[in-house]
């Protein structure tokens, strides 16, 4: 009986949330916070001409330990799809004084995209998500595109419950996905291993959380 439940409710989302809002989106704010501490934030901007759509994102935390800086990540990407297509993506991040990026185009006559980026060089098939936060379809992709580096990593994805949490005063009933990698040769600070949190009705992301050098969490903090 689960498992059927799943199947219907992953038909329905791949066919509704996953097309939802997006096209009347202007914001999404998240905070990031490690150890229950807020460090930073995670915001996406959205625009809206005809049939193209402009993402934006901009990222900034940083980790200190007895006042003194041990990780910082400040980033922005700007990704551009038309009818819904990922047509180009662009990010700059420095993480601990190292330069990531990742330029990637759509090759049309081709069909695929094609990568520069800071830990990939190549092509991929457009079937790849970029792995940001804003994006539902993530969760019904076999593959994701790294948002800092281009590198491109198999995955799995699993429903594995359900939750539910206060957010404006309201009450939301979230589904609970897991995202692990398929390819266990990583190193483990390369593999995949997600917890997802999604509000199907909207399918809006609310919340990350994934454990590596502590407990690290994405949160819905705002969106218009």
């Amino acid at each position: 009986m689960k498992s059927i439940l799943i199947i219907l409710f992953l038909i329905c989302f791949k066919t509704m949330a996953h097309e939802t809002d997006y096209k009347n989106l202007s914001k999404i704010e998240m905070d990031v916070l490690r150890n229950d501490k807020i460090i930073g934030y995670s915001n996406y901007y959205f625009e809206h001409k005809n049939n193209t759509m402009i993402v934006t994102n901009d990222t900034k935390f940083e980790v200190q330990l007895f006042g003194v800086k041990i990780f910082k990540i400040n980033g922005s990407s700007r990704e551009i799809y038309k009818n819904g297509k990922l047509i180009s993506y662009n990010s700059s991040t420095i993480q601990n004084d190292k330069k990531k990026f990742v330029n990637l185009t759509y090759d049309n006559i081709k069909n695929k995209f094609i990568i520069n980026g800071s830990s990939y060089k190549g092509k991929a098939e457009p079937n790849n998500i970029i792995g940001n936060w804003w994006n539902s379809k993530i969760l019904s992709s076999k593959s994701q595109i790294s948002p800092l580096s281009g590198s491109i990593k198999k995955q799995s994805v699993k429903l594995v419950g359900k939750d539910e949490v206060t957010f404006n005063g309201k009450k939301l009933k979230l589904f609970k996905f897991k995202i692990k990698s398929i390819n266990q040769n990583l190193p483990d600070d390369k593999k995949l291993n997600f917890d997802v949190w999604l509000e199907p009705i909207k399918g809006i992301i609310f919340k990350v959380k994934y454990n590596r050098l502590g407990n690290w969490e994405y949160r819905l903090k705002n969106i218009n």
